[in-house]
């Protein structure tokens, strides 16, 4: 087996634990959770630190809407007009009431300040359809539009009313409106203020109404909820700012060290959880396949950062996420019993760091687990469709749930939409598979059973070339199959391994006895009749070497490689090396008679070199009781056991042993004795 540093295995796993640091928010989580009209289960809760109390987003809303059916008139300072008036008053003459020009100038000022607007203008307090008016006005002066409170401004009556007032004040011994009259001084009120009612109808259309975000204040030592007590609309509203507060403000306001140092920690210990958690399910992978060990922890780390990340930017976007796809990047290359707890891991940061964790957990989980099972039965061509309905409607359901009781605190429309649009980028991002296993090197078991499906064109071509030795591999497929399934080995790759081991005998079929009904003509000499025992043990051994050069010409994958290398390890072909020895040659020569391959690393190619040897074998018995089958299965695993065949790989003591036993039932229901049918007598 390659022997894998221990660097290697903990340098990925530092580059995990930096990523889910980087990824983990700042602050801490709230520590309570509370639902409207439900007691409350904690210790009495008193503020620890001022607070504001936030409006609901339908309070917003509301006030919103009512808001902005209020428009906010413009109006145009007409300069012309105040100066030409002004004018006129410091031109008045009277010569019984000198002082009548000082009067009357000054307050024309005063009134032409505030401004005037003509009686039909109502004072520019424009109603809405429910005859709320505008309490500001904008009146554009110099190019630059102030705001003024709309009842400060004169209509020209009540001008007009005002300089009466004035002179009133001033000269109390006259007739003020006859001397006014007189010297027409009424005619010098005219209104300076002009609406504007474009300008008022666009900015209105442009501009957003602005409504407070807070509707009170709680002050630190104050009782938000004592124990027991039912949690009311306006406690709940508390709560939840104080929720809002810690989470967004006081949790940010602990030191760098507390932060990032907490941060670490968890990190630490959700990476060494998920480490174990491979130790304990996919054991096998961490020691003979590296690349799928690579996958795993990018898979984990990938889904984990994402989800993190998309809960930091909006609380809605973890719904859009298809959380589904994790579990079937998984199970397209690893067994549904490991993908389950792998899966269940990648979803545990997801309960201490996301928003409402405990409803996205259960969510994703039941979303995940219906993905594994659908796309098993539904998981080509459209129907995958269906299956990512199915996510949909777990998905929904654990929703509604929520929903019920009461920590649901989303737009239900909203999230209903967002959900099954995730559910529906599951099969959009489904054919991913295929870029991760160039990526990763890896072989899908799409792939493999595609590679075993018997009319895939390498192996047709070793049903033509070599129909003896196609019939031998579909045998050990079968036999190697029946083992993996009893000691929980894959049996696809298993199958997919077997039926290529051999492909190298198709650049020499006649070497082999499986073939020799291939030669033209009755009389023909077999094979290794005019050979040396030598001659012929270098043929035979070619084929693992032919073999594993046409299946590199075929573009066949690595793993399949391999089971073409060490279905015969590093053993001898025993048979021309003993009829060698025999003949008078040197024992030391041994190793010309030697495979040049490499011991079985894993359990399924210990599972089909064992099959290769046993399947072969049992076809030179003539007794097939199951006695001399057992003898047969024995004799071959010992000695592989003993030759140190299996040294590299990781299959025990335990697992041989059952395997041991599946060979012998397997062969004993093959060649079970047959009921002989009697002849029947034909009578003339």
């Amino acid at each position: 087996m390659k022997k894998f540093t221990t660097a290697k295995f903990v340098l990925p796993l530092l580059g995990v634990l930096v990523a889910l640091v980087l990824a983990e928010p700042r602050s801490a989580k709230w520590g309570y959770d509370f639902r409207d009209g439900a007691p409350w289960k904690y210790e009495t809760l008193i503020a620890r630190y001022d607070f504001p109390v936030l409006k609901t987003q339908e309070q917003i809303d509301a006030e919103r809407g009512a808001e902005a059916s209020v428009k906010v008139p413009y109006y145009r300072y007409s300069v012309d007009v105040v100066n030409g008036n002004l004018r006129k008053a410091d031109a008045l003459v009277c010569e019984a009431y000198p002082e009548l020009r000082n009067i009357v100038s000054r307050t024309l000022r005063d009134i032409y300040d505030r401004g005037v607007t003509s009686d039909d203008a109502s004072v520019g307090m424009l109603t809405d359809e429910n005859g709320r008016q505008s309490q500001t006005i904008y009146i554009q002066k110099d190019k630059r539009a102030s705001e003024f409170p709309a009842d400060e401004v004169y209509p020209l009556s009540a001008a007009r009313a005002a300089l009466l007032a004035a002179v009133k004040a001033e000269l109390s011994d006259v007739n003020a409106d006859s001397l006014l009259s007189a010297g027409r001084v009424y005619d010098f009120l005219e209104p300076n203020l002009s609406y504007d009612a474009q300008t008022t109808d666009l900015v209105h259309s442009q501009s957003e109404v602005y409504v407070s975000p807070t509707i009170g204040y709680v002050n630190a030592g104050q009782l938000i909820v004592s124990e027991g007590e039912i949690v009311t609309p306006e406690i709940y509203q508390m709560l939840d700012s104080y929720k809002y507060e810690y989470e967004h403000n006081i949790g940010h306001a602990t030191s760098w060290f507390s932060r990032w140092g907490g941060n670490i920690a968890v990190s630490i210990c959700l990476v060494v959880l998920f480490f174990f958690c491979l130790l304990s399910t996919c054991r096998s992978v961490i020691r003979e396949n590296y690349n799928k060990y690579l996958y795993l922890l990018f898979i984990y780390t990938a889904s984990v950062v994402i989800y993190l990340l998309a809960d930091k930017f909006n609380e809605y976007y973890i719904f859009l996420l298809p959380m589904a796809l994790v579990g079937l990047y998984m199970q397209s290359f690893f067994r549904l019993k490991s993908v389950f707890a792998v899966y269940l891991m990648t979803l545990v940061p997801m309960l201490l760091f996301v928003q409402s964790g405990i409803m996205f957990f259960v969510m994703s989980l039941a979303g995940g687990i219906t993905a594994l099972y659908a796309f098993r039965k539904h998981g080509k061509g459209a129907r995958q469709f269906l299956s990512a309905l199915f996510i949909f409607i777990a998905e929904a359901v654990v929703y509604g749930a929520f929903i019920l009781f009461g920590t649901a605190n989303f737009n239900h429309i909203r999230v209903l939409i967002m959900l099954f649009a995730g559910s529906m980028l599951t099969v959009a991002f489904y054919p991913l598979i295929y870029l991760f296993e160039r990526v990763f090197g890896l072989v899908s078991n799409a792939r493999l059973a595609e590679l075993a499906d018997t009319s895939s064109p390498v192996l047709r071509m070793l049903e033509q070339k070599a129909p003896g030795t196609f019939q031998h591999s579909l045998q050990v497929s079968n036999l190697a199959c029946a083992a993996a399934r009893a000691i929980g080995a894959d049996e696809q790759l298993v199958r997919a391994g077997a039926l290529y081991h051999d492909i190298g005998k198709t650049a020499n079929p006649q070497c082999f006895v499986e073939n020799e009904s291939l030669a033209t003509r009755a009389d023909t000499a077999k094979y290794h009749k005019e050979l040396t025992s030598l001659q012929s043990a270098q043929d035979i051994l070619r084929h693992v070497t032919d073999g594993e050069q046409i299946a590199h010409e075929k573009k066949l994958p690595q793993c399949i490689i391999d089971f073409i290398v060490t279905h015969h390890g590093t053993s001898v072909t025993l048979f021309f090396y003993n009829k060698y020895v025999r003949e008078g040659g040197d024992p030391e020569m041994r190793d010309q008679f030697q495979y040049k391959g490499h011991k079985p690393c894993t359990k399924e190619q210990v599972l089909v070199m064992l099959s290769d040897s046993i399947e072969a074998a049992s076809r030179t018995l003539g007794d097939y009781g199951r006695d001399k089958l057992a003898a047969l299965v024995n004799g071959i695993i010992e000695g592989k056991r003993s030759e140190g065949q299996f040294d590299e790989s990781s299959m025990t003591f335990a697992e041989l042993k059952t395997v041991n036993t599946v060979f012998i039932d397997y062969l004993s229901q093959i060649y079970h004795e047959r009921i002989v049918y009697p002849k029947r007598n034909n009578k003339q």
